[in-house]
């Protein structure tokens, strides 16, 4: 068999089913990322035999192509949020951040202990890798445009391109404590200021290039008519620039490549002004007046921003499909692992339990709703983010550690991407059309 002939087939195959069959799959409870799955463990070792990866001998290329897409979606997610630094709206997402995050740390954390028998190190690991949100897998919760503040939507987003950066600190103080034992918190100075600085770090490199590289580029176009077009490359060297600089200083590139399409957006708010939405301001541009757009002072900070966030949106479908095949081939070398009481314990105690309390906790208070914070405790997809710290653990915990969490966090990231995708768009639907009349009642009780 012409093995070569069979992958053009297979993947051209896919690509024109997920053109044809997209008004299907958005009508019913599903989404491509399920379909991408599906496929990765039909052609795994479950299956046709068409792929076979090795979770722990493939483990450093398999992390090095999922560190390779993530950043793609974490900068899309910046850039589709679209309101001002210190407005009331942020704190959503920087509760789900922040505060739940720790508290889904700590109570996972407190599960393995008890429930699971894990040592300390084992179950911090397991609990950090299970407490990031995924923005890959999760394009229905985004809002729906450059601007959309609606604040469920909003605050999702947010949660998920903030907390995958959010969480690497503590799977680094996991891996350390399997290593080293207790003795790893025999310098907890440095390792705490390692940490912070991780963090602090990342979010002064996101921010300063994100800002600086989108006010260079408009500047470049506006006076000079230079730097037009190929804002795909653009958008891939400023996430590339940005990674390698926060790598480089030893923070967390995730994290400051989110912050990088904040900022980015943030100039373009300025610019354009909050009044009306980029999309709006650009309408009447058409292809023949896109480079004239380019370097119009009114319109060169919009055109810059949303086709940026076109590219890195287009470029993050390809890497949901690439990874959700890598993952689905990795399941199906160890789907039977999968199958035991405690990965799916761990799952439906994730899920029930401990991601609708510490969201509930977190957002008490604010001003969600009972059905907003109902939908944000169920809503909190795993997915890639979980499957690269899975695998860091797998290159940098030892081989014990690895192979115990291994089917735990495979079996979360099946789950979620069954359940969280069949309920998704049903729940979003109906949470649409309770808004939506709403809205209505709120006009036509207004005086006249």
């Amino acid at each position: 068999m012409n093995i070569e002939a069979v992958w053009f087939l297979l993947i051209g195959a896919l690509f024109v089913l997920m053109v044809v069959s997209k008004r299907l799959i958005d009508a019913l409870p599903m989404t491509g990322a399920m379909v991408y799955l599906g496929v990765g463990f039909l052609i795994g070792p479950a299956g046709l035999g068409l792929l076979t990866l090795d979770l722990y001998g493939d483990s450093h290329l398999l992390r090095l192509a999922t560190e390779a897409a993530l950043p793609v979606s974490l900068f899309a997610v910046g850039m589709h949020l679209r309101v001002a630094c210190g407005h009331a709206l942020w704190r959503l997402p920087l509760r789900l951040a922040a505060p739940a995050m720790l508290l889904t740390i700590g109570l996972m954390t407190a599960f393995g202990l008890g429930f699971l028998g894990l040592d300390l190190g084992a179950a911090l690991l397991m609990a950090a890798a299970l407490a990031p949100t995924d923005p890959v897998l999760a394009n229905e919760l985004r809002p729906r445009e450059a601007g959309d503040d609606e604040p469920l939507r909003f605050a999702l987003s947010g949660e998920g391109g903030a907390n995958d950066g959010a969480a690497f600190p503590f799977v680094v103080l996991g891996i350390a404590l399997c290593n080293a034992g207790p003795a790893g918190l025999a310098r907890p100075w440095p390792l705490a200021a390692a940490l912070i600085w991780g963090v602090a770090g990342a979010v002064a490199i996101g921010w300063l290039m994100g800002t600086l590289g989108e006010r260079l580029i408009a500047m470049l176009r506006i006076r000079y008519g230079n730097a037009l077009g190929l804002d795909e490359f653009l958008a891939l060297g400023l996430m590339a620039l940005c990674y390698g600089a926060t790598l480089l200083a030893h923070g967390y590139g995730f994290l400051a490549v989110f912050c990088a399409g904040v900022a980015l957006r943030q100039q373009e708010l300025r610019a354009t002004g909050s009044a009306r939405k980029p999309r709006d301001a650009l309408q009447e541009v058409t292809l023949a007046e896109q480079e004239q757009s380019e370097q119009d002072p009114r319109l060169a900070h919009a055109q810059l921003a949303e086709s940026m966030m076109a590219t890195s949106v287009g470029m993050e479908r390809f890497a949901e499909l690439a990874l959700m095949l890598i993952i689905g081939c990795v399941v199906s070398a160890h789907w039977r692992e999968l199958l035991g009481w405690t990965p799916l314990l761990v799952a439906a105690v994730l899920f029930v339990v401990v991601r609708p309390a510490s969201v509930m906790l977190a957002l008490a208070g604010s001003t969600l709703d009972w059905r907003q914070r109902g939908l944000a405790s169920w809503l909190g997809i795993r997915g890639v983010g979980t499957f690269y710290y899975l695998l860091l653990g797998v290159e940098q915990a030892p081989d014990g550690v690895a192979r115990a969490l291994a089917p735990l966090l495979l079996a979360t990231i099946v789950a979620s991407v069954l359940v969280h995708g069949i309920s998704a768009s049903p729940l979003m639907g109906w949470y649409a059309t309770r808004l939506s009349a709403r809205t209505r009642r709120g006009k036509t009780s207004r005086p006249t």
